[in-house]
């Protein structure tokens, strides 16, 4: 199966952590972004991963020439922004499989099963398969409309609350038959608004309702809440758990006493005796001085907080001196 990472966005919510970073390569415990969000799909489905991109094109290229990654990385360049639309026409060059292909929005962690989708997709006979995700509040989405055959009916964008007819999402992560992929607009344009609707009109749209869990890790408060669900789900090879649900990584440094919460630690980081840190994000070289208390915070990789220091939903940058 050829596999389509959407990385196309600068990753502004993220700054400072983005300014001259690839979002796709931050660590989300002991692997990439990237990673976690093609991790939905059984090894043995995919060996090839074309990536959507924009910005820190030469990063990501250094970056997956010398990994070790049981698929191949290929990157399709933007050379300015094309919309989910433009931007997945332009991976189709480098399309080499036959089928239906995987398309997975670049921010997303989330428990979908793949094969499900897949067996779901060739049961419909279906040229588009959304996986779908229920919110209780759906006026920040498009919602879409479910039928009793699974298949779907009409689309409604950030409805007002009480109007919704659906409280099911797409869940950015979708099959779509070569032939609508053949046949879409290298212009500018949202395949969820421009394609999406025209398809379901004609019965061939199915969806997929998934349980689990689902987070786009866009913001600073949902990259820390992507880690605790990693960690919650024992997503990874290295490091260990300790007090109350934090991921510690090898090779680290902490005085006692300290209190750890909510938390990820990477691998050679360093941190005071009397810390005190709840729901934080920690990258590897970082260097926390006692006593000091971190709450909600991203700190970047070979940062220093010095001692005492009292912050708060924070992202400091990397190598930053707070």
């Amino acid at each position: 199966m050829d596999v389509v990472v959407l990385a196309g966005g600068f990753g502004t919510r993220l700054r400072p952590w983005t300014e001259g970073r690839a979002k796709p390569l931050l660590p989300v415990l002991d692997k990439t972004l990237l990673e976690r969000v093609v991790e939905c799909v059984p090894t043995k489905m995919v060996d090839r991963v074309i990536i959507a991109a924009g910005y820190s094109v030469d990063e990501m290229q250094s970056f997956f020439s010398s990994s070790d990654l049981p698929f191949e990385v290929i990157i399709s360049v933007e050379d300015e922004p094309l919309g989910t639309g433009g931007a997945i026409s332009k991976t189709f060059e480098y399309l080499t499989g036959d089928g239906p292909v995987l398309i997975l929005n670049g921010d997303l962690v989330s428990s979908v099963d793949v094969n499900d989708l897949l067996a779901h997709h060739k049961e419909k006979n279906a040229l588009v398969t959304l996986s779908l995700w229920h919110v209780d509040d759906p006026s920040r989405f498009g919602v879409c409309g479910l039928d009793g055959f699974g298949m779907i009916t009409k689309f409604q964008e950030k409805p007002e609350p009480g109007t919704e007819f659906s409280n099911l999402i797409n869940a950015g992560c979708y099959l779509i038959e070569r032939e609508v992929l053949k046949s879409l607009s290298s212009e500018k344009h949202s395949i969820e608004r421009a394609v999406f609707p025209e398809i379901a009109k004609t019965g061939k749209m199915a969806g997929l309702e998934f349980k689990g869990y689902f987070v786009d890790a866009g913001t600073p408060s949902s990259f820390i809440e992507a880690v605790q669900v990693c960690i919650s789900n024992k997503r990874f090879e290295i490091g260990a758990i300790h007090d109350k649900h934090t991921w510690i990584s090898d090779k680290v440094s902490i005085d006692e006493p300290y209190q750890i919460t909510g938390s990820s630690v990477s691998n050679n980081v360093s941190i005071g005796k009397g810390c005190e840190i709840l729901d934080c994000v920690i990258l590897s070289g970082a260097k926390i001085g006692e006593g000091c208390k971190l709450q909600r915070c991203l700190i970047g990789e070979s940062s220093i907080i010095k001692e005492g220091s009292v912050i708060s939903d924070k992202v400091i940058g990397h190598g930053e001196i707070v």
